[in-house]
C-alpha cells in the first residue's frame, strides 16, 4: 500500500454511505412520485366555464408545467439510478474509489454528492 493512502473504506464506512444513500433514495422516489402525480392530475383544474382567452393561456401554462415537471422526473429517475449503483459499489466494496485514477474519493465529496465515480481530480481534468 501506498504511504497514507488506504485501498478502499472500511465496512464501517461504507455501512455509514450505505444509510445515507438509503435515505436518499426514498426522498428521491418520494418527490419522483410527487413529480408524477403532478404531470398524470394537472388536467383537474378545470376551466370549464372559464374565459376562453384564459382557458387557453392555461391549457398551455399546464403543457409546459407538464413538460418541466417530465423533465424533472426523468432527472429524478437517473438520480435514483445512479444512488442504487452506488449502493452496488458499496456491495461490492469498491464505493468510493475514483474509476479514473483508482484513488478514493474524499469523504466530503461522497457526503456531498454520494453517487461521486470520479474524484475532484478527475473530474477537473475531463473538463
Amino acid at each position: 500500500m501506498k504511504k497514507g493512502v488506504s485501498k478502499r473504506y472500511s465496512d464501517k464506512e461504507l455501512s455509514n454511505f450505505k444509510e445515507i444513500i438509503v435515505k436518499k433514495i426514498e426522498t428521491a422516489q418520494a418527490d419522483l412520485k410527487l413529480l408524477k402525480d403532478s404531470y398524470s392530475n394537472a388536467s383537474s383544474n378545470g376551466t370549464d366555464d372559464t374565459y376562453s382567452s384564459f382557458k387557453s393561456f392555461e391549457e398551455g401554462s399546464e403543457t409546459l408545467s407538464k413538460e418541466s415537471n417530465t423533465l424533472l422526473a426523468s432527472r429524478q429517475e437517473k438520480f435514483i439510478r445512479d444512488l442504487k449503483n452506488a449502493l452496488i459499489r458499496i456491495e461490492n466494496k469498491t464505493y468510493g474509489i475514483c474509476r479514473e485514477t483508482g484513488k478514493l474519493i474524499s469523504k466530503k465529496r461522497l457526503l456531498l454528492v454520494p453517487h461521486a465515480t470520479l474524484s475532484i481530480e478527475a473530474k477537473n481534468k475531463s473538463k
